[in-house]
């Protein structure tokens, strides 16, 4: 059998100068900015946003190399992907950025010259949303119009509770824990992508699958301390889910803790929301705090395991459309 699988991400700038395009793509996504007349207002508001957001986090992109690694973490994981599926499956792995090449197009073009006979479609968001999985699934829809080529396309929704994913994040937490004497008197932060209160209001499961999935990561890393979930990466006025990662780290500090391990659960990739805020902005604030030793876990990025789960998810998928 002949197989695509195609990885959604999303994206990010891959030089300063495009940081404001990319933005702006992002803040003209109806499934993110979604109001009534907002067919009117969108792209006023996103050209708005995106110049004053651009000029905030330019800075944090030079820290980290001047743009953004998700692509080259993503194509990493994708050829890993590939290769493992290979054992199977005559297969091509193709990357599909929500905001910034290569888009959606240029995936189903690298696909149309293998034409499969199935294409799993894999967004790298383990918890759903409709403002990350929703809105590239409902790319996929806006774009794939094959010319006589029709797979049988399967998709894999979330993979919040998937015990291999669970495992990759807990091998990830334990790679930090080398030289802690006692792991009793660390705190172990949970972090995830924030989202505006609303979307949640409106019945999107994200929270819900959030916590979920530390529990799960928790249960299994089996390690004692105390534990802790906040969200980052808040944009605007709006109420977004807390607490924040700002808030839960001057609350560790105000409780006289030192040993902070901090595990992001929403990414797999490194990205600015890791490499930036976290390992440089929170870090800072931590050691301003008196947090002694402030550490993050790795992204997931090609880590065996980590592949190993996203080959399981296809296969699952595949062998499911056969009932």
């Amino acid at each position: 059998m002949r197989l695509g699988v195609v990885l959604f991400q999303l994206g990010g700038p891959d030089s300063p100068r495009s940081i404001e395009p990319f933005l702006y793509n992002l803040f003209c996504d109806p499934d993110i900015i979604d109001f009534p007349f907002a067919r009117i207002a969108r792209k006023p508001l996103a050209k708005l946003i995106s110049a004053t957001r651009a000029r905030h986090v330019e800075h944090h992109y030079a820290e980290i190399g001047g743009k953004s690694p998700i692509l080259e973490n993503t194509l990493r994981q994708a050829a890993a992907l590939e290769a493992a599926l290979r054992v199977d499956y005559d297969v091509r792995v193709v990357v599909a950025m929500r905001y910034w090449h290569p888009f959606t197009e240029e995936a189903i073009g690298l696909l149309e010259r293998h034409r499969p006979d199935e294409v799993v479609l894999l967004p790298l968001y383990p918890q759903y949303s409709k403002t990350t999985t929703g809105s590239s699934l409902n790319e996929w829809q806006r774009k794939f119009h094959p010319n006589g080529w029709a797979p049988r396309v399967r998709r894999v929704e979330e993979f919040h509770q998937d015990p291999a994913y669970v495992d990759a994040v807990v091998d990830a937490v334990n790679e930090t824990l080398a030289g802690i004497e006692d792991l009793s008197e660390t705190d172990f932060v949970f972090s995830a992508h924030s989202v505006p209160v609303a979307v949640i209001e409106r019945g999107d499961p994200y929270q819900r699958q959030i916590e979920r999935t530390a529990e799960l990561v928790w249960q299994r890393g089996c390690w004692p301390g105390r534990k802790h979930l906040c969200y980052q990466s808040k944009v605007g006025a709006a109420k977004w889910l807390g607490p924040s990662m700002h808030e839960t780290v001057k609350r560790l500090s105000a409780e006289n803790r030192k040993h902070v391990v901090v595990a992001p659960i929403s990414f797999v990739s490194d990205h600015v929301e890791t490499l930036y805020e976290i390992s440089i902005e929170h870090r800072e604030q931590a050691r301003r705090l008196g947090i002694e030793d402030f550490r993050m876990a790795p992204g997931l990025n090609d880590s065996p395991r980590f592949i190993e789960a996203l080959a399981g998810l296809v296969r699952r998928s595949l062998a499911l459309a056969l009932y």
